[in-house]
């Protein structure tokens, strides 16, 4: 999609500019929104957490045979979803799930609102933790998927709370 900087139609996936520092020269419009809760329990837990999570919600957390650590269903309208994540090691605790459709341009967007990258998991997605040291993962969906009907959209670096 084109976008105009001083003047310029530039690609806004491609566009930087001489002069700014890596987080303003970057322009780069895309969709995220948050899609999951996702309970992270130890491995010894795992099983009746899955069933506590299906009887609280009515709904069946289907087994993932891609990603065997997890347990998930979609609620409601299926807008949004819960996931049951069995732990390698931790502590049980509960994250949030962002999905986007522009995987670095969502995790270079929240770098500048103070998050860190903590570790890129299958090639795919990456956990976060928040400015408070709380964890979250940004997860690419399809593309064509998140638009304006279900998402937000960043055309730029601007913060929407300015």
């Amino acid at each position: 999609m084109p976008i105009r900087y001083g003047g310029e139609r530039v690609r806004a996936r491609s566009a930087t500019f001489p002069g700014f520092d890596e987080a303003e020269r970057t322009l780069v419009p895309h969709y995220s929104r948050l899609c999951k809760i996702v309970i992270d329990v130890n491995e010894a837990d795992h099983a009746e957490e899955v069933a506590f999570w299906q009887s609280a919600t009515g709904q069946t957390l289907t087994h993932y045979a891609s990603f065997p650590e997890y347990h998930g269903a979609d609620l409601g309208s299926g807008e949004f979803g819960l996931l049951v994540q069995r732990l390698g090691e931790g502590s049980s605790r509960v994250h949030l799930d962002i999905h986007t459709d522009d995987l670095e341009a969502e995790v270079a967007r929240l770098e500048r609102l103070g998050a860190k990258r903590v570790q890129h998991v299958h090639d795919r997605w990456w956990v976060m933790q928040d400015p408070a040291g709380l964890p979250f993962c940004v997860i690419p969906d399809p593309p064509g998927t998140l638009n304006d009907d279900n998402a937000q959209r960043w055309d730029d670096q601007a913060d929407p709370s300015t």
